[in-house]
Order: structure tokens, then C-alpha cells, then sequence
């Protein structure tokens, strides 16, 4: 644990980490890029996880939605990883011992393996949903676990971000 612990601090003593955190304007814009990019993939991917549940666009075919919206949350979570991991190196070692941090992680793994099986299992017999106003219950239960996953991950964003002390 030491270890990880002198890594953290290594991470935050970088002269990046160090203006970042010691610049308000910098962390304030890097964190409304953070902002603004989660927003673009809750906002598109929900589009896709509506279409999934069948309770919006149920008349376009589910590979033309994903097909013109994925991209957008693929470049949208994107910079929110980097904006994310910038606004992590600035307080490092705060972040690595913050529970509700990792707890927001957690789910963001949960979300990418929900991802990983739809992927993988699931989009595999497309081919006999795909014009089906509700897909079958695999697919249904993706786009619900997917939307469940990020409005969680919103939730413990903001609640990481009020949990953090000021220094």
C-alpha cells in the first residue's frame, strides 16, 4: 500500500498535476471539459439504451442508431477519460483514498463490461431484433444496466467531487 501510496504522490508532484492544482482556472476548465464530455456520453449512449429498452426511436432499425450515435460517445468518453485523469494526477493521493471515487470506478467497470457481453453475446443475433420495436430481453437488459451504470456514475462523480477536503 505504501508503495501505491508514494506512486500517487509521484503522480501529483508532476509540474502538470502541480499547476492544475494549484491554478483555479485550470482545474475549473479542465473540469468542465470532464463535465460537458460525460454529458455528450449520457446523452448519447441514452439515445441507444431508449432504443434498447424499446421506449424511443422504435421505428429506426437499432444498428442505424448505434451506428450514428456510438461514435459520438466513443470521442466523447474520450476526452473524459483524459480531462478525468488530469483532474486525478492534480490530487492523486486524495483520489486513490476517497471510497467514493472507487466506488464511481467500479461502476464505470461494470458499465464497460455490460458493454463487453452486449458486444460480444448479445448484438450477435442483431439480425432478428434489429427492426423489432422491442428487442429481446438480453438486449433490454443491457440498455437498462448501461443507463443504471451512468446515472450512478454521475451520482458518485459529484459526490467524489463535495467528498474531497480543500487543502
Amino acid at each position: 500500500m505504501q508503495a501505491l501510496t508514494s506512486l500517487m504522490e509521484w503522480f501529483q508532484a508532476w509540474p502538470l498535476a502541480v499547476f492544475i492544482h494549484k491554478t483555479p482556472w485550470a482545474f475549473t476548465t479542465i473540469a468542465i471539459v470532464h463535465v460537458l464530455a460525460i454529458s455528450l456520453v449520457i446523452g448519447s449512449i441514452a439515445v441507444v439504451d431508449l432504443r434498447l429498452l424499446g421506449l424511443a426511436s422504435t421505428k429506426r432499425p437499432f444498428t442505424e442508431l448505434a451506428r450514428e450515435f456510438l461514435p459520438w460517445t466513443w470521442g466523447a468518453f474520450a476526452v473524459a477519460v483524459v480531462a478525468g485523469s488530469l483532474l486525478f494526477i492534480s490530487q492523486a493521493a486524495a483520489y486513490f483514498v476517497n471510497t467514493v471515487f472507487w466506488i464511481k470506478m467500479c461502476v464505470l467497470v461494470l458499465a464497460g463490461i455490460n458493454m463487453l457481453v452486449f458486444e460480444l453475446i448479445t448484438v450477435r443475433g442483431v439480425a432478428k431484433w434489429d427492426l423489432a420495436p422491442t428487442p429481446p430481453f438480453a438486449a433490454r437488459l443491457a440498455g437498462g444496466i448501461s443507463i443504471a451504470c451512468w446515472a450512478l456514475i454521475v451520482a458518485f462523480g459529484r459526490w467524489t467531487g463535495f467528498s474531497m477536503l480543500p487543502d
